[in-house]
């Protein structure tokens, strides 16, 4: 009979304590709030979950995902690491990993944007470029079968993060709100990547007994849209997208169908254009899936206005968009994807200046 030394139990209570330090260190991220003119009486506000120390939202899923490997007794002193993802789980993860002493991995696809790619190898972390995107949980497993602890961020998303509570996105945006006209929004507005957070977002509502919806933002044609409509867990993506972090090829284990209210599907030119339009309103940059989501948001305000209701919608702004100024927000990479967001950006302008619906072939 093998026993847990006693070397072992120490490092993984200091492991833990160290994260545990970090996010006492941490200061919750800012809810911001603006008005639209065009959508009189319905407030929209934004989670900016790109001021965590790694730059976007999935600085708590590594958090959790270490933790949940820690305690879990998957993860080991010395023992190196791996993780699947497109680019902000891998950097929050590389982070995490020096804090810890450990070595990491990023099974990334080959088009990841460079910057992402960059902030990786700065903070220690390798790596390993697919050509194929959808064989990067693969590849991350055969890193596992050589001994590296593979987070699995696809695979436990769901699971690593406590949806009852402790500080999760959900009850973070919820006491935010506490003091606003609106404090039970009738919205929450995400992404889908691993479906996590749409996961824990949709069970705390539940949970907490609130009306509040939940709307995933989609780009056009891509596995969570198809699945949702379906119930069908084999879901595949028909069409392409150059929004990075969200869009899966195929529906994620991660993904509950169940606590989705509803999902909208974004043109990628229309993401792009809004995302454009987030850096005029907030004088920073953020990612696509910010765009997207924001796209979302004046959909679902539309239908609210046309119905005479009043209330409030939240998003959030997932990264920094610095980490796309090679491809976003580059004219030159936009005109080699076939991209022109400007029919979008003046579609935009008019839905904030009339309260119209963007995605509705009338507007």
């Amino acid at each position: 009979m093998s026993h847990t030394h006693a070397g072992d139990r120490a490092w993984l209570h200091a492991a833990i304590d160290a994260l545990e330090r970090e996010a006492a260190r941490s200061a919750d991220t800012h809810l911001l709030k603006i008005e639209l003119p065009g959508y009189a009486g319905i407030d929209f506000y934004f989670k900016d979950e790109a001021a965590h120390p790694t730059g976007s939202l999935k600085h708590r899923l590594a958090r959790s995902l270490y933790l949940y490997a820690l305690c879990n007794g998957r993860l080991r002193q010395g023992q190196p690491v791996v993780d699947a993802s497109s680019g902000s789980t891998a950097i929050a993860e590389a982070w995490f990993a020096r804090l810890l002493g450990l070595q990491f991995t990023a099974v990334m696809p080959a088009n990841t944007a460079p910057a992402k790619i960059r902030a990786v190898e700065a903070l220690g972390g390798r790596c390993d470029l697919v050509d194929d995107p959808d064989a990067v949980c693969a590849r991350a497993a055969d890193h596992a079968r050589r001994g590296a602890c593979h987070l699995d961020q696809f695979g436990l998303a769901e699971r690593a993060t406590d949806w009852r509570g402790n500080n999760n996105i959900a009850e973070s945006i919820l006491g935010q709100l506490a003091r606003e006209p609106h404090a039970q929004p009738a919205w929450i507005v995400c992404g889908a990547g691993t479906g996590g957070t749409s996961a824990t977002i949709g069970r705390y509502l539940r949970y907490r007994r609130l009306p509040t919806q939940l709307c995933v933002a989609e780009p056009c044609g891509r596995s969570f849209a198809q699945g949702w409509r379906t119930r069908c867990e084999d879901a595949s993506a028909c069409t392409p997208t150059l929004i990075e972090g969200i869009g899966r090829t195929h529906v994620e284990p991660c993904f509950l169908f169940a606590v989705v209210d509803a999902v909208l599907e974004v043109p990628d030119a229309a993401s792009i254009a809004a995302t454009w339009m987030l850096e005029d309103i907030f004088a920073r940059r953020y990612g696509g899936s910010s765009g997207t989501n924001f796209v979302a948001c004046l959909e679902l305000a539309a239908g609210m206005r046309a119905r005479g209701e009043r209330g409030s919608i939240v998003t959030l702004l997932c990264d920094r968009g610095e980490r796309y100024a090679e491809t976003l927000f580059d004219a030159d990479w936009l005109k080699a994807h076939g991209i022109d967001p400007r029919d979008w950006q003046a579609r935009l302008a008019q839905c904030l200046a009339h309260g119209n619906a963007p995605l509705s072939a009338d507007t």
